[in-house]
């Protein structure tokens, strides 16, 4: 394939996404934790473009164009390791540079770096012309990190395992919430290591449950259902309080939210985004004005959303 067979560019657009349940098993020899979670794709997307070059490359900007710290530019970055195995896969021997405007925060537990990797695989996939099935692109995100399945699938769904094993979530009702993005990321690694060594205290509340991780049916009844109060009772995140011993600060936010009309709120993945329900999308703009007036930086988003796809070529 030459570089003359390819489209001049191709735009994809991934969602990000909020937990609404994580059960975290004990860990394991291997360091890592099973896990069961509800992954809910929602309208905070990352942009991705991609266009031929002679040798792979990625530039990362946010909404407001300006460059973004913390991201690595070099082969740590998820979607450059993404478009290189899909040249690899599908034997292509030129490169190709990505161009990614981020709206998903860094290190925010949003799954903004696998919302990348999934832009990267379906731009790379349809910019060389591969024709690459969905199962193989499962194949090739799951490859990359746990939530990139997801990030290709979008919707809601249920994942097992190390979360990558994933079976869609029926109900396709609109939920409303607001996110609080904060600047300053958390480490994941950092999360789950904190987690280990409160349940290591024996904190009863937050103690592994002897049987392997399941997902709550009530959360999966207020998806079908559509019902706002019916989630707000079961959302969950065993990581939240291991998230909260590293930040405090997120603990009060989340209690003060609650006061000013969210259903309910917790911390998404590792944090330290914030997600909080709301009752309908009148009143996620209420929570979204009183919430910046706090001087938080807050968003209204919704999900279910799709997963990566090409919007423009």
């Amino acid at each position: 394939m030459s570089l003359s067979a390819v489209p001049d560019r191709v735009r994809v657009r991934a969602p990000g996404k909020i937990n609404l349940f994580l059960d975290v098993g004990s860990v394991q020899d291997d360091g890592y934790h099973d896990v069961a979670s509800v992954y809910q794709a929602v309208s905070l997307y990352e942009d991705l473009v991609a266009t031929p070059a002679d040798d792979f490359s990625v530039s990362v900007v946010d909404e407001a164009g300006a460059p973004v710290p913390g991201v690595p530019l070099d082969d740590r970055n998820l979607a450059l390791r993404a478009a290189r195995m899909v040249a690899r896969e599908v034997g292509y021997l030129g490169g190709v540079h990505l161009e990614i405007c981020k709206a998903v925060p860094v290190a925010g537990g949003m799954g903004g770096g696998s919302a990348d990797a999934a832009a990267a695989l379906v731009a790379c996939d349809a910019l060389w012309g591969a024709g690459l099935t969905s199962p193989a692109l499962q194949e090739l995100a799951a490859r990359l990190g746990a939530d990139v399945p997801f990030s290709l699938m979008g919707g809601s769904a249920v994942g097992t395992g190390r979360g990558d094993r994933l079976s869609p979530a029926l109900g396709r009702a609109r939920f409303d919430w607001v996110v609080v993005i904060d600047e300053a990321g958390l480490s994941t690694p950092e999360v789950y290591a904190q987690l280990d060594r409160l349940r290591a205290e024996r904190r009863p509340d937050i103690a592994p449950r002897p049987e392997p991780p399941e997902v709550d049916p009530v959360v999966l009844q207020a998806l079908r259902s559509g019902s706002p109060d019916l989630l707000a009772g079961a959302l969950r995140n065993d990581l939240q309080d291991a998230a909260c011993a590293l930040r405090p600060d997120l603990g009060e936010l989340l209690d003060r939210a609650v006061e000013i009309g969210a259903l309910a709120g917790l911390v998404s993945g590792s944090g330290p985004t914030l997600a909080f329900l709301a009752a309908d999308a009148d009143a996620a703009r209420g929570i979204e004005q009183n919430l910046s007036a706090m001087g938080h930086r807050a968003r209204h988003i919704s999900g279910p959303v799709t997963g990566a796809k090409v919007v423009t070529r």
